[in-house]
C-alpha cells in the first residue's frame, strides 16, 4: 500500500503552491518512496482554520501556514511572524520533539525554507528544482526590480502568480502543484490549459488597474480603497505602487465568499524608511503576516467591522 500523504498549503498563494511542490519532491525522494500525495488548499479565515477530517493522511503536513496542535501532524513548515493562534500553540510548538517540524520568520519565502532545511538537514538539493525556490522569494518576498515588471506580468513566474492568486476553487492550484514538481515555470506557463485560464484574469487584471485608480485616494503616503460594492475579491497587491510611486503604504477592504478581508501592505521602492511592523498591526485585530505585509479575516458580512479597523489602521500609518 502506498503511503497516503495530505499536504495542507497555502492555496491562492504562488508561495504555498511552491511550498507544496518543493516538499512533495523532498518527502517523496528522502521518506515516502511510494507516496501518494493529496492536496487541501487553506485560507485565512475569522472561524476555524483547520477540520479534524483534514488530516486523513498516514502522513499530514501544513506548509505555508498556521501550526497545528493536532497529534496527526507529521510535518510543519512556517515564516509567519503570525505562525501561531494562541501563545499555548506557541509552547506546544517549543515543545515538540519530531525533528520535523520548522519555524523561521526570518525567511521570506516559506519555499526557500523548506530547501534551506532539506539541504542542511537532510542532504536533499535538486537542481531542477532551484528557479522555483528562486521565483518564490522573489513573489513572496516582492523582490521585484520595481512595481512595473510585477504588475506588467511578462514573465512565467508573474502570470502563473495570477492564475494561481485568481483561479476558481483549488484544482487549478492543485495542478499546477502537480507540474512545478518536475517542470519549468516556462513550460507550465506555456500550457494550453493554463494559458487559457490566463488570458480572461489577464484582461480583468487590466481592468483592475482602472478601477483600483478609481477607487483610491493617498494621504501622507497611505494608498486606501474600499472595493466592496463591486464585489472585487482580490487584486495584484502591486498595482497601489504602480499607480502611486511616491507612496509608502497600502490599506484595503474586499469580500469574498468567505470573509471579510483588509489588507495592508508597504511599498518595497518606497523612497523614504518604512518604519510600522504590518503583521503587528493586524494582530491587534486578530490578523498577522509579515513585517512588510499583513491582513486580517473578518467574518462574512462584518463590512463596517473591517472598514472600522481599515481607518484606523490607515491613520495609524499616516501618523
Amino acid at each position: 500500500m502506498p503511503t497516503r500523504v495530505r499536504i495542507l498549503y497555502h492555496d491562492h498563494c504562488f508561495d504555498g503552491a511552491a511550498s507544496a511542490a518543493f516538499f512533495s519532491r523532498f518527502v517523496q525522494e528522502k521518506f515516502y518512496p511510494e507516496a501518494e500525495f493529496f492536496y487541501t488548499g487553506l485560507a485565512h479565515k475569522a472561524s476555524q482554520l483547520f477540520e479534524p477530517e483534514m488530516f486523513d493522511g498516514d502522513v499530514n503536513a501544513i506548509v505555508d501556514f498556521k501550526y497545528s496542535t493536532d497529534p496527526r501532524l507529521t510535518w510543519w513548515f512556517d515564516h509567519h511572524q503570525s505562525a501561531f493562534l494562541s501563545l499555548e500553540d506557541g509552547e506546544h510548538f517549543r515543545h515538540d520533539t519530531s525533528g520535523h517540524k520548522f519555524f523561521d520568520p526570518k525567511f521570506r519565502s516559506c519555499t526557500m525554507y523548506i530547501a534551506t532545511v532539506a539541504r542542511e538537514k537532510f542532504g536533499f538539493d535538486p537542481g531542477d528544482l532551484k528557479e522555483l525556490v528562486a521565483w518564490a522569494d522573489i513573489v513572496d518576498g516582492a523582490l521585484y526590480k520595481d512595481a512595473q515588471e510585477a504588475v506588467d506580468l511578462l514573465s512565467p513566474a508573474t502570470q502563473l502568480t495570477l492564475v494561481i492568486e485568481s483561479s476558481k476553487g483549488s484544482g487549478t492550484v492543485q495542478r499546477i502543484i502537480g507540474m512545478m514538481r518536475q517542470r519549468s515555470l516556462g513550460e507550465i506557463a506555456a500550457d494550453a490549459e493554463i494559458q487559457a485560464i490566463f488570458q480572461p484574469l489577464y484582461q480583468n487584471h487590466l481592468h483592475m488597474i482602472d478601477v483600483v485608480r478609481e477607487q483610491s485616494h493617498c494621504k501622507d503616503g497611505v494608498v486606501y480603497f474600499d472595493l466592496v460594492e463591486q464585489k472585487i475579491e482580490g487584486y495584484n497587491k502591486f498595482i497601489p505602487y504602480y499607480l502611486f510611486p511616491e507612496s509608502l503604504y497600502t490599506v484595503s477592504v474586499t469580500t469574498s465568499p468567505f470573509r471579510t478581508k483588509v489588507s495592508v501592505g508597504s511599498n518595497p521602492w518606497a523612497k523614504r524608511p518604512l518604519k510600522y511592523n504590518l503583521a503587528t498591526i493586524c494582530e491587534r485585530y486578530g490578523g498577522g503576516g509579515h513585517p512588510g505585509v499583513g491582513a486580517i479575516s473578518f467574518e462574512i458580512g462584518a463590512v463596517e467591522q473591517a472598514r472600522q479597523a481599515a481607518r484606523e489602521i490607515a491613520a495609524e500609518l499616516q501618523g
